[in-house]
């Protein structure tokens, strides 16, 4: 009778789990990988002001700022620029990007179609401005910027650029090719009015280019806006300024 009850009662216990409640399985949330936002870097493409090479600031992705910059330089001046400064390209209009690979300081570049000394010169300026380029391979020619001068202008401001924000007091880098290595500056205000001025001699000039790296002397502004930064050379003839270029600039406060 024991043995009985007590297999009873196993069976009892049998069928109160078999039709209790089970036990849920485990579930495990999807893992979603995400990727690490693109990391950008602040360069310059070069396009052309009255057939002259122009810098603009871009951001551009890294790593593969090359490639990048030019596929930046292919889709051409914005609309603003276009209007604002009458900045065009000499690349074709529509037309892909070459692929670039740099190696040993020589950016190679595998063009799809010819291009003109204006063209060419966009390219190579955009690509040297990377420290890892010296020059720059095109069918199977090498080219260095002192290769266009013809489509360099006479006072080239690297920095700043235009639009670019700026403090007191304001450097200012570039390259020259002007009659005995001179020529002059003024910057204005948010109001207009000119708060520096004065001569600058890069280290050469009267037909070979040089570089110039100057300092304006400090400087105050009475409200946030646009001022400028305005280079010429003076006429040897007739004291008139020639070769000028004007430079907006946002300025703070």
């Amino acid at each position: 009778m024991i043995r009985l009850a007590l297999l009873a009662a196993l069976a009892l216990l049998l069928a109160s789990g078999c039709g209790g409640k089970e036990e849920a399985a485990p579930t495990t949330t999807p893992t979603t990988t995400t990727s690490p936002p693109a990391k950008t870097v602040s360069g310059r493409v070069y396009f052309l002001d009255q057939g002259k090479v122009w810098p603009v600031a871009r951001q551009l992705d890294a790593p593969g700022v090359g490639a990048s910059a030019l596929t930046t330089l292919y889709a051409g001046p914005s609309a603003g620029e276009h209007r604002d400064f009458g900045l065009t390209s000499a690349l074709p209009p529509g037309a892909t990007a070459p692929a670039v690979s740099i190696s040993g300081g020589v950016a190679t570049v595998r063009l799809e179609r010819t291009l003109d000394n204006a063209g060419l010169a966009q390219l190579v300026y955009t690509l040297t401005q990377f420290p890892s380029v010296k020059t720059v391979e095109i069918d199977g020619k090498q080219y260095t910027r002192a290769d266009f001068e013809p489509q360099t202008p006479a006072i080239l401001v690297e920095s700043p650029l235009a639009w670019q924000k700026v403090g007191s007091p304001l450097r200012v880098t570039g390259t020259a090719n002007t009659f005995e290595a001179t020529f002059e500056y003024e910057l204005t205000d948010t109001d207009g009015k000119i708060v520096d001025s004065h001569f600058v001699t890069a280290t050469s000039g009267s037909g070979t280019r040089g570089t110039f790296d100057f300092t304006t002397k400090p400087y105050t502004v009475s409200f946030s806006g646009v001022g400028a930064l305005i280079v010429f050379e003076r006429s040897a003839k007739d004291g008139s300024r020639i070769h000028l270029v004007e430079i907006p600039l946002r300025m703070e406060k």
